[in-house]
């Protein structure tokens, strides 16, 4: 039980005692007491002055007096400034909880709880590479899905490729037109790169095209439906929904070509999946299910045969679910899958990390399942998030503008490459070492950067700022650690010696933030937020500096006292490795 959850507790019992009236945790906050005050943890009395009949000054006193009086191995003192009750905590309980934690390297993971969910990330298509868009994408599915476990979830992560469709078949077409044969290993490429560039060809080709049809009259957007290569496209969709036989033979192709690339990239940024579904596999998935949906009147069929629900009860409107000729739609399967997901893994809850520019067809899916009792519907959450910009604009994948995820992590590890050596701190290193502790700060560096911000907010990528060493970054909390680490090799932590018995200012307030951890764990997971964990370890990294800037380790004033920081600093490491995994991003042992 968290500090905060305690002194909920006690707050509850005293005012209970103190008015004989029912109180709850929720009848008022407890905050961190303000740095500027004296106290731990403050109790805002205003919401409760009307039940009580009391002044702030009074219902202080009273309350105060109360816990330090029933409480004692709590609570030591308290004050009461304007209306707020700042309570300090004993050090006994701090010392206590570091003695018990300190070399724990799973605190802070709560315990199984039963429940099962799936998280559903990246979602690429086999036409084009994956973009930075993507990696914010990967980065928060894997991290959430990772905050999970720790919070007690089985999890499973899963990803559907959205290989199939007119935009997988504008690359076949295009290569087929320019390629002349080439392949990925003819040309030394990467497949997913070498078969990017012809997607990009057929837009460039279709451009070409549509300013002929436009120079003879007709509008662009006919021209856009008419140009030959457009035509030649819909009629390869058409040919392959047949089977046909060459067709089929190409697809197949490049999309290994596709998968190969892919896979390097996982690999690189650290993306695994417990199941990978194909929609080439799932598209006909739905079909079944819309029967079903006519049968129970939640669908309706028009005259010209196509199928459609009518949402605008529920503030929507009337959404297609099967088209006239019988195929379906991108909800049809979705539909399918929803119920396929629930089959196969008995799944409590269903995450999908999808950008903001799907809410609307995320509310329908939702809706959909649950008017037809898909199993799980009430449990399909949209983790929605807002997409990634450059500082020069936003990305197009049609224009070849965006920024390649090989790339940029590339980048990545070569800026990092640059800033480490300017600080001149590796020529002990060996070459071995050093590849991978440019590969741990320039990934760290991205996935903090990332992850750093409230998933929901659009936010706009600076690869200088995020690799700073002194800023908000992955690179300071890295760097904190690796300076933990270096004073725990020059100063061994003795088992057998006693700590000292109280706590200095800085030494609570390290020892206030470590014990937190749980708590962050627990909201970060409950919001689906991993912004909660990089801030919450970036500020753990601060004040571990701010102590360490005051207190020395190695020459403290007394054998107790060092003892003490080294648990403290031992407690702190920890803490910054395990925040950063949750995070997806490692930490160096020397930096």
């Amino acid at each position: 039980m968290s500090i905060v959850q305690q002194l909920q507790q006690a707050v509850v019992k005293s005012l209970n005692n103190l008015y004989n009236q029912l109180f709850t945790e929720k009848d008022f906050q407890i905050n961190l007491t303000k740095p500027e005050f004296e106290g731990d943890y403050t109790v805002v009395l205003f919401a409760i002055l009307k039940q009580t009949g009391k002044t702030p000054d009074a219902l202080g006193q009273e309350l105060g007096a109360k816990l330090t009086q029933d409480y004692p191995t709590l609570f030591t003192q308290y004050n009461i400034i304007k209306g707020f009750l700042n309570l300090t905590v004993a050090d006994d309980f701090w010392l206590q909880l570091l003695h018990k934690n300190y070399n724990d390297i799973c605190y802070g993971k709560h315990a199984m709880n039963g429940k099962r969910v799936m998280v559903e990330y990246s979602s690429p298509n086999t036409n084009k590479p994956l973009h930075l868009g993507h990696l914010r994408n990967n980065f928060l599915g894997w991290s959430v899905a990772e905050i999970l476990k720790a919070y007690g979830y089985e999890v499973f992560k899963s990803c559907i490729v959205n290989d199939r469709g007119i935009h997988i078949c504008k690359s076949m077409i295009a290569w087929q037109l320019f390629a002349n044969g080439a392949t990925p290993q003819s040309t030394n490429a990467k497949g997913d790169h070498f078969v990017g560039q012809y997607y990009v060809k057929f837009n460039e080709e279709h451009k070409r095209q549509i300013a002929e049809l436009v120079a003879t009259g007709k509008t662009e957007k006919e021209a856009e439906k008419e140009t030959p290569i457009m035509l030649a496209t819909q009629q390869m969709l058409y040919d392959w929904e047949a089977g046909k036989p060459e067709v089929m033979k190409l697809w197949h192709e490049m999309n290994a070509w596709v998968y190969e690339g892919f896979d390097v990239t996982y690999k690189n940024i650290g993306s695994d999946f417990d199941k990978t579904y194909y929609e080439s596999n799932t598209y006909l998935l739905g079909k079944k299910i819309v029967d079903l949906g006519l049968e129970k009147n939640v669908f309706m069929r028009k005259e010209d045969t196509s199928v459609w629900i009518d949402l605008t009860a529920d503030g929507l409107d009337e959404k297609l679910v099967l088209r006239k000729d019988g195929t379906s739609v991108y909800i049809t399967q979705d539909i399918g899958l929803a119920q396929q997901k629930y089959d196969e893994y008995n799944i409590n809850e269903s995450i999908y990390v999808i950008g903001d520019e799907q809410n609307y067809h995320m509310k329908v899916l939702k809706l959909i399942a649950q008017k037809l009792g898909v199993g799980a519907a009430n449990a399909i959450h949209h983790l929605s998030y807002g997409m990634v910009e450059l500082t020069t604009g936003k990305m197009k994948s049609r224009e070849g503008t965006v920024v390649d995820a090989d790339d940029l992590v590339q980048e990545m590890i070569d800026t990092s490459r640059k800033h480490t050596e300017e600080l001149g701190k590796v020529k002990d290193f060996t070459e071995n070492e050093l590849v991978e502790l440019y590969n741990t700060i320039g990934l760290g560096a991205l996935k903090f950067y990332l992850l750093r911000v409230d998933p929901k907010k659009r936010m706009v990528f600076n690869a200088t700022e995020s690799i700073d060493f002194h800023g908000f970054t992955g690179p300071f909390v890295q760097y904190t650690y690796a300076r933990i680490r270096s004073i725990l090799r020059k100063e061994v932590y003795d088992a057998s010696k006693p700590i000292s018995s109280t706590l200095l200012k800085n030494e609570k307030e390290i020892m206030v933030a470590l014990e937190q951890y749980p708590s962050v764990i627990a909201e970060s997971a409950k919001e689906l937020d991993p912004s909660k964990v990089a801030i919450y370890i970036f500020n753990v990294a601060k004040t571990f500096n701010s102590f360490y800037a005051e207190l020395s380790i190695s020459k403290a004033e007394s054998e107790e006292k060092k003892q003490l920081r080294l648990q403290l600093a031992m407690m702190t490491a920890n803490i910054l490795k395990n925040g950063m995994q949750l995070l997806g991003a490692n930490v160096p042992e020397r930096m």
